[in-house]
């Protein structure tokens, strides 16, 4: 079976519909979505209706950071996802926030380990962008009996590490299409990237595949509308550093 791993999704409806798209075209059998699906973008109950029947069908969703601001927004307004959690949570219906309010923090499919940030700590939101936190992720998730991979999101880029001979963890950046055997007799953590959000420079959306048969996980990265979901974000409103950011995936 083929599970698609959709993170970061931010409200950017355009760029999620040709993220699943893509992946039922790959064989994705069921769909995983890892957290801050709202936040940022112009569509949060538009993505929340796709998610939720996502999860209808089979699929799971866990919790990320920006999920939980649209829940309460915060008093203070400093950053783009503090001004935006307001904006979304006034948007969203009475049973966009229960579905938000029920969701998990981790959660297992098989040998992954699925969260949005860091394994040791969840609701503590850290950045696992190197080697040290991605340490820590994977020995708290290889606890439990059978885990062997990490999947998570928040940093908004596609890393893969994984535990060479002697324990040393090691990283590279994965080439999109690439299938990466991923066996049990080492441990892997992945970044998966951001559907909604990319900053590494391309505006093309990004996800995961992970074959749960045959043990490999496969980035990849898909073109989409990035101008319509650019222009909504003006239409809506909302700042414009957030539109020029889908424009130049910076």
């Amino acid at each position: 079976m083929k599970l698609a791993l959709l993170s970061d999704i931010h409200a950017n409806l355009h760029a999620l519909d040709a993220c699943i798209a893509h992946a039922q075209a790959q064989g994705a059998a069921r769909f995983a979505v890892l957290g801050d699906s709202v936040g940022y973008g112009a569509f949060p109950a538009q993505t929340l209706d796709r998610i939720m029947a996502l999860v209808d069908g089979g699929g799971l969703a866990i919790l990320g950071n920006h999920d939980l601001m649209a829940l309460s927004p915060p008093a203070h307004r400093d950053t783009h996802g503090q001004q935006t959690a307001a904006w979304t949570h006034d948007r969203l219906k009475h049973e966009h926030l229960a579905f938000l309010r029920a969701l998990p923090h981790t959660a297992r499919v098989g040998p992954c380990w699925l969260v949005h940030a860091s394994a040791d700590a969840p609701m503590r939101w850290r950045y696992v962008d190197n080697e040290m936190t991605a340490q820590d992720s994977l020995e708290a998730a290889c606890q439990h009996d059978g885990v062997h991979v990490v999947l998570g999101g928040h940093v908004h880029h596609q890393r893969l590490y994984y535990q060479g001979h002697g324990g040393r963890l090691m990283a590279f950046s994965p080439a999109a299409g690439v299938a990466v055997p991923t066996p049990a007799h080492r441990r892997w953590l992945a970044t998966v990237g951001s559907v909604g959000q990319p900053r590494d420079g391309s505006p093309a959306a990004m996800y995961a595949l992970f074959d749960l048969a045959g043990l490999a996980l496969t980035f990849h990265r898909v073109r989409y509308d990035h101008s319509a979901a650019a222009a909504a974000v003006r239409s809506a409103g909302l700042p414009e550093s957030l539109a020029e950011r889908l424009e130049t995936g910076q």
